[in-house]
């Protein structure tokens, strides 16, 4: 039974979320467990306790794996974080047998990540996203044509060498090995979106509670994805400093009468807030928590605009906004979206799969919904699996970045 059970491990700076899978022999993917726990010792996406970290992956492992009734020995675990840094890049080879092979493909995407970057980073990620032969351009798999030069266009995602060993030596203290790194955008791409609208271009905006993780496909590839450090909790920061009350409290107002848009509201509805203790509560305007939580949406659509424009993607994306992740749920935030941006947005929520209940159909679950698929799919090595805790002190980080390529082999 262990063989078919996959993980996805989303540790993000608002909660801690395990899911626990079963995959059939006939590929379907059933979910049998998750677990999820307030997470502490995470600031921005970067771990900053290790005792805390581990603690709150303990309870959230232990959770899903009561539900579940199984053991967890690997997961897939997503990262994010302000030390994520991505860029294009591209590579030639000259084709060996005049058929391009396999052997040709993984040669031009050495070529393609054969870059110079600082010592303090890492390859995560190298993500083809087209394909040359001689001088046709536009292939997502090049394997079996004829031709002599070989091209590859990717998107490469690296990371801090230091931080992402933190967030692996926190899970592998819980007894789990870290399998695969995946980018926590991508993960959730993979629950949320279709492979229509990847196919227009779409950005994904994935509100989480430290960062915003943005990834924008176009044609069914990524071409670019950044991560914004301002998240769900500046919200809630916002709110608590405004309206001088305690965090706890101003997480509740958001999530109960949070808007970003004062207009919509009733000018002369209330709420009654809850100050610092042994404080009378006081009479607060809904209109007024409306501009706080406004003013922290603008400001995150903004960056977005500038990322947009940036890049010089204004033309290419031809698709929308989806905003999902846990502060996608403030009211107005497409609307505001739609505004600032100027391109239709809406709220993704992950698309069902593997009798998942009506409680996952959450956008907060879109990142571990997508690193449990992420997981499925890698999950075919089954052999390596086992191995792999036997090698632990070999380079753990070389092997995560080539895992990402078999994901890349199945979507295309």
């Amino acid at each position: 039974m262990e063989k078919n059970i996959v993980v996805g491990l989303d540790v993000g700076t608002t909660k801690v979320c395990t899911i626990v899978g079963a995959k059939h022999p006939n590929s379907e993917l059933e979910i049998i467990g998750i677990g999820t726990h307030p997470s502490h010792g995470l600031k921005k996406g970067s771990v900053v306790n290790i005792d805390k970290t581990v603690r709150s992956i303990q309870n959230s492992v232990e959770e899903a794996k009561l539900m579940a009734g199984v053991n967890i020995s690997s997961a897939t675990i997503g990262i994010a974080g302000s030390h994520i840094y991505s860029f294009n890049s591209s590579g030639v080879v000259a084709v060996k047998n005049g058929e391009i092979t396999q052997e040709d493909v993984d040669r031009v995407l050495e070529a393609a990540k054969a870059v110079v970057i600082p010592s303090d980073r890492e390859i995560l990620h190298v993500i083809p996203q087209e394909f040359k032969v001689d001088n046709t351009g536009g292939i997502k798999n090049p394997v079996g044509m004829c031709g002599v030069r070989l091209e590859a266009h990717v998107h490469v995602v690296t990371g801090s060498i230091s931080l992402i060993q933190n967030l692996v030596k926190c899970v592998e203290q819980t007894g789990i090995g870290a399998e695969n790194i995946t980018l926590q955008p991508i993960a959730s791409s993979k629950a949320v979106l279709s492979a229509e609208e990847m196919e227009m271009g779409v950005i994904l905006v994935d509100i989480g509670g430290g960062t915003t993780d943005v990834a924008i496909w176009k044609e069914g590839s990524l071409i670019h994805s950044q991560i914004i450090p301002v998240g769900g909790n500046h919200f809630t920061n916002d709110l608590a400093v405004a309206l001088k009350i305690p965090h706890a409290e101003a997480e509740r107002i958001k999530i109960n009468h949070g808007s970003v848009l004062a207009e919509t509201l009733n000018q002369s509805s209330h709420i009654t807030v809850q100050g610092i203790a042994g404080t009378k509560p006081r009479e607060v305007q809904l209109s007024y928590v409306a501009e706080v939580l406004g003013a922290r949406a603008e400001e995150l659509f903004s960056l977005l605009r500038e990322q947009i424009d940036d890049k010089n993607l204004e033309n290419e994306i031809t698709g929308g906004i989806v905003l999902t992740g846990g502060g996608a749920l403030i009211k107005g935030l497409p609307e505001l979206g739609e505004y600032i941006l100027e391109r239709p947005t809406k709220v993704g929520y992950p698309v069902p799969f593997g009798g998942m209940t009506n409680i996952m159909q959450n956008p907060k679950y879109s990142t571990v919904l997508g690193l449990l698929l992420e997981d499925a799919v890698n999950n075919r090595r089954t052999d390596v699996k086992q191995s792999f805790n036997d090698q632990k002190d070999s380079d753990l980080m070389g092997r995560l970045g080539d895992s990402l390529r078999s994901v890349f082999k199945e979507i295309f």
